[in-house]
């Protein structure tokens, strides 16, 4: 009778285990030798994350927004609960924060900000908020607008004494602008448009199609401030009419009803197509500017785990102040180590969810992690990846307060630096795994957005214990 039992309970671990595995070591011989079974055939291979009994000495990412797990502060056997007020919602968006990876050090200033943390100004028909140095001390180089305008809703005639770079999100949206030499110009953009404006470069912005547009501006100085704008109406209002009607040669009366303050965001009515609409007088010129770019519509590089576009003054040769690239990281991959060297990089995450660890030297690193609608700011020459830890592509800009984009490669480093000294610096102690490494690292050929080879979205589980 108990050998019958044996026999079925060795039985059902079988039908559930499989015989896929080495016969030598299969589960059915070891339980038939009366052996436990490795942890490798248990269900559950080690305690549930951001738990006592967990374990990942590799601090591989956990995407809490995703599998809706409430991150705690404990990391491979440290750590203690939380009994003090705690903000969930926020934790769960910043998971690295709560247990940082065994690899972060030191002090670091904060490099992330959300939008949903900037001030709304609403005005009529559309709204605006700002990220600059105020809000992210670290964004010292670039600060950026978020703005919306409804159907037919206009920024007024404006300019900045800093250049104005902008990506549209969303709608379409009708620029305007005179040049130095006094040329006109017109444009309507879609998604994935950009458009850069110098430094006093007059212009205006207007939501098109049924719903209008919505766009981020970055200005090449973190500085700025969105309420220091020079704006048309602002300055009429303050100067006297008198001078007013004598600069038109009009009568001052003219001039009762303008506006007695900026209008700033205001409903407009509907324009025509550009030809009805633009001017047609004598002294209209057109521009020999090209002040706008088809970001999206540029052939990308495809890389194994991605795509990269890069939008600088080689390409969009208005854009002396301003580079960018537009990434897309698949699930699983990684935008590759780099570093930039001649300036910050100031990203924008459009869709999806990332983790960035900062390498800012002395032994200090920190890592971050992103969602749709957060900035974050990694210094030049401080070393960085972006890794997807969700379950659907990344959008990123990367922006540059450069003419020219430039990166350097860790991977491309590694392979054209002679084999002998990069087995030296690395696996002096493990020439095995020294060979492995060179032989991935000798094409030397950057991989932007890194696949890993065997990847499988399906088949993760979190914290594998070594």
């Amino acid at each position: 009778m108990r050998l019958r039992i044996s026999l079925l309970v060795v039985g059902v671990a079988l039908s559930e285990l499989g015989l896929a595995v080495p016969v030598q070591d299969s589960p059915r011989q070891r339980l038939l030798d009366g052996l436990d079974l490795p942890a490798k055939y248990h269900k559950q291979k080690t305690a549930p994350p951001y738990t006592p009994g967990h374990k990942d000495t590799l601090d591989k990412a956990i995407d809490t927004v995703g599998d809706k797990l409430d991150p705690l502060p404990y990391r491979n056997g440290l750590g203690a609960s939380v009994l003090g007020p705690w903000n969930w919602e926020r934790s769960r968006q910043s998971p690295d924060m709560v247990r940082p990876p065994s690899t972060d050090h030191g002090n670091m200033k904060n490099m992330r900000w959300s939008f949903a943390d900037s001030h709304v100004r609403i005005e009529e028909g559309g709204w605006t908020r700002q990220t600059t140095v105020r809000e992210l001390g670290s964004s010292v180089e670039l600060a950026s607008v978020n703005m919306r305008l409804d159907q037919g809703v206009i920024r007024e005639l404006h300019w900045h004494k800093e250049a104005e770079w902008a990506y549209v999100l969303d709608g379409e949206v009708r620029v305007t602008a005179i040049d130095y030499e006094g040329g006109s110009f017109f444009d309507d953009l879609k998604k994935g448009d950009l458009w850069y404006f110098p430094s006093g470069v007059p212009h205006s912005l207007q939501g098109l199609g049924e719903n209008g547009t919505e766009f981020l501006l970055v200005f090449d100085d973190g500085a700025f401030s969105e309420e220091s704008t020079f704006i048309l109406t602002d300055w009429l209002a303050h100067t006297p009419k008198s001078v007013i009607s004598k600069n038109f040669d009009l009568a001052p009366e003219i001039f009762a009803h303008i506006p007695e303050g900026e209008k700033y965001i205001f409903q407009g009515s509907n324009p025509g197509s550009i030809d009805q609409e633009k001017p047609t007088g004598k002294g209209v010129k057109k521009s020999k500017y090209n002040f706008t770019h088809r970001m999206l519509e540029q052939e990308p590089k495809h890389t194994s785990g991605g795509q990269v576009r890069i939008t600088d003054s080689k390409n969009f040769p208005i854009s002396k102040t301003v580079a960018a690239a537009h990434a897309i990281i698949e699930p699983n991959a990684i935008r590759e180590m780099h570093w930039h060297p001649h300036a910050d990089e100031w990203s924008f995450f459009i869709r999806g969810r990332a983790r960035v660890t900062i390498f800012a030297s002395e032994g200090t690193a920190r890592t971050f992690d992103y969602m749709p609608g957060d900035v974050g700011i990694v210094p030049r020459n401080m070393g960085h990846f972006v890794e997807n830890i969700g379950d659907e592509p990344v959008e990123m800009l990367e922006v540059f307060r450069s003419d020219e984009f430039r990166d350097f490669s860790l991977f491309q480093w590694m392979g054209e630096t002679p084999k002998k000294m990069v087995i030296d610096h690395l696996f002096a102690d493990d020439p095995k795994n020294g060979e492995i490494f060179w032989e991935k690292v000798k094409s030397a050929e950057k991989d932007e957005v890194t696949m890993p080879s065997g990847s499988d979205n399906s088949d993760e589980e979190h914290g594998d214990e070594l």
